[in-house]
């Protein structure tokens, strides 16, 4: 068999990927991101580029005047000092002016480097530390508040506020601007050019601090106009399409999206998490980008909806949903894109073509009567949604394919800037993390040994692309951990490839649970699997040199109190009276609401393919906080902190082992 490096170049180009556009051949003459703007002005001038309707006030700019305002902050930039090479920090939130920053930072010749004003003070100020940076750029006063003192001792000499507030300080050291006043002195000059090739570096994108100190992951220009052509491969937007934009726009996935999505002349329209249910309907998005606890969200709302549904409308979608799932099973072992049994006998090929035929007429009906109406609540004419930031549960897969809304899920890292694979629509193999982009190579290989692995055999996922970083900035010994002398990039993540060169990722080698057998267990497959019961929001695996696995798990109160009550009990939980009634008080330590978790941990754990009995779920224990972005336990793009949360919870993790 042939070893398990896999780069998707087959014979004679690209027969079912997209063939590259002519503006899109234009792009691969670039030297640099910012030289994308003149050519997108010329090609869509008064096509709106960016609506930004929570800003104040409301923002709409077609692509001309986006080129026009990138020119004039970078003439502002130029004028205020910077020069080619310089280091400025941006680190406000998603706005027009957040990517006016960002490409006239870069078409000043300087290097920018990201990340989220909402991060912990003292991690800020490491990285303009590290960086470098000598002008910052930030929300509004109110952020600089946090961070004003030390300010002194980083190297920055110029604060720029994207705010309009007036940049009025008392006894503030440094010079400080506003967004206005940077314009102000870009009104009159013109943009001196400067000498960027692909080589250069672009920017410095910090990683998430999942685990320890954020490090500078180094993005050159070449990098990002390389992601721009290739992920045309994945998805072909039309001018004018419209996007809705959820995710912080400093972050690598939804930063390069933006890029690759205003290339093809997408219309994008910045939301937030309060306005995004109205936006969905109201904007009627084609394309989405989003992580998969955006796509969680908006399944378990509909699971919501048919929990309060009548009891026959409630069995009838139930119904509808049982035979869309049974429809497409059947349909992929057809058509070769079922994951576990890619290579169905003849016999099963036949069954399923007969099944496929039976049940084809309801599944049409279900169309008409119920997965429809479920799509009008994003819009009704996405034509594709792009996840990204994380595995997609199997059960979402399902969903999402019964109901018609396509799903195509891609994998990289901020150190890849940051698509390695994708899913195509021809070939969705829902489980896998799709096959590689162009001009990118896969390989599979042993965690220990780094020999290279036969396809089927699970290893440590290496990559290989023009999007890979040139390195952590500053940090030439964890460069070395990570990235070898002939390019391939240890992932850190655990994987195998089909013969047909789809990816199918399997733990995060960091995240392996090593019990005191010796046995290996990747958390993530069974967090994604638990979290299908409606009586768990979210659950974090422990079990580190345990004889077994344990969990923590934040309840969904609600779904909890309805079951509560169907079985004539009162819960009472802590700083919360019983709930009203008669019936016999229970609180979360109760026989009757343990035994009813320990069910529910246990039938979807076993329902999981490749269940072991390794894979149990020993003992867990309650955390009636969630994991939330602001208060530390999830990272911006939604995955959990392990080590804060082991850290936070390590008296309770350690009672539930003793």
């Amino acid at each position: 068999m042939m070893s398990a490096a896999y780069t998707y170049t087959p014979p004679g180009g690209l027969p079912q990927d997209a063939s590259l556009p002519d503006h899109f051949l234009a792009y691969k003459r670039l030297q640099s991101l910012p030289e994308m703007w003149p050519l997108l002005a010329q090609r869509h001038g008064d096509v709106v580029a960016l609506d930004a309707p929570y800003e104040d006030p409301p923002t709409r700019i077609t692509y001309s005047e986006l080129y026009q305002r990138i020119q004039r902050f970078a003439a502002g930039l130029q004028a205020l000092g910077v020069a080619a090479g310089d280091r400025v920090a941006l680190f406000p939130d998603n706005s027009p002016r957040w990517l006016i920053a960002d490409q006239g930072s870069m078409m000043a010749g300087a290097i920018n480097v990201v990340r989220s004003g909402t991060a912990d003070a003292q991690e800020l100020l490491y990285i303009l530390r590290d960086s470098g940076a000598t002008l910052l750029l930030i929300e509004n006063l109110a952020t600089l508040g946090k961070l004003q003192e030390p300010l002194v001792d980083t190297g920055v000499k110029t604060v720029v506020l994207l705010s309009g507030e007036s940049p009025e300080l008392a006894g503030f050291p440094l010079r400080l601007l506003n967004f206005g006043q940077v314009f102000t002195e870009g009104q009159y000059g013109t943009v001196r050019a400067v000498a960027i090739t692909p080589d250069n570096l672009a920017t410095l994108m910090y990683t998430s601090g999942t685990t320890g100190q954020p490090k500078g992951v180094m993005v050159t220009h070449g990098g990002l106009l390389s992601q721009i052509v290739n992920l045309w491969a994945i998805v072909q937007p039309q001018v004018g399409d419209r996007v809705l934009s959820i995710l912080p726009i400093w972050h690598a996935y939804e930063r390069v999206a933006e890029y690759f999505l205003f290339a093809c002349g997408c219309s994008q329209t910045y939301t937030n998490l309060r306005h995004f249910k109205n936006d969905l309907k109201r904007c009627k998005p084609h394309y989405m980008i989003a992580v998969p606890r955006i796509w969680e969200s908006f399944y378990e709302g509909v699971q919501k909806q048919l929990r309060d549904s009548p009891a026959t409308k409630r069995r009838l979608a139930q119904f509808f949903l049982s035979v869309g799932q049974q429809y497409i099973l059947q349909r992929r072992l057809l058509t070769g894109l079922s994951l576990t049994n890619p290579h169905p006998r003849g016999w099963q090929k036949w069954l399923a073509r007969v099944q496929t035929l039976l049940l084809k007429p309801l599944y049409e009906l279900g169309e008409k009567r119920l997965y429809s109406k479920i799509r009008e609540a994003t819009g009704g004419e996405i034509k594709q949604v792009i996840s990204g930031g994380g595995a997609l549960a199997p059960h979402l897969d399902t969903f999402y394919e019964v109901i018609n809304l396509e799903v195509l899920v891609g994998y990289g890292l901020t150190e890849t800037a940051v698509v390695l694979t994708a899913r195509r629509s021809w070939a969705n193999l829902r489980g896998s993390a799709g096959r590689p982009i162009p001009d990118t190579a896969i390989k599979i290989v042993d965690p220990e040994t780094k020999a290279p692995l036969e396809f089927g055999q699970k290893g440590l996922v290496m990559a290989k692309g023009p999007q890979v970083m040139r390195g952590y900035y500053n940090q030439p010994e964890a460069t070395a951990k990570v990235l070898d002398a002939e390019g391939w990039f240890d992932t850190g993540d655990l994987g195998y490839l089909t013969p047909n060169g789809d990816l199918v990722l399997t733990g995060r080698q960091k995240d392996t649970i090593v019990l005191s057998n010796g046995e290996n267990i990747e958390p993530q497959p069974i967090e994604d699997a638990c979290v299908r019961s409606p009586y768990i929001d979210q659950i974090m695996l422990v079990g580190q040199d345990q004889k077994a696995l344990g969990a923590l798990i934040v309840p969904n109160l609600e779904a909890l109190e309805a079951w509560v009550v169907a079985k004539g009990y009162r819960l009472e939980l802590p700083n919360r009276p019983a709930q009203a009634g008669s019936g016999e008080v229970v609180t979360l330590e109760s026989k009757v609401i343990i035994d009813l978790y320990r069910q529910e941990l246990l039938r979807e754990v076993q329902n999981r393919p490749g269940y072991r009995p390794d894979d149990r779920i020993a003992t867990f224990r309650f955390v009636l906080e969630p994991f939330t972005i602001e208060n530390g336990l999830l990272t911006q793009t939604l995955k959990i902190r392990r080590h804060v949360v082991s850290d936070r919870y390590r008296d309770m993790i350690n009672a539930m082992f003793e």
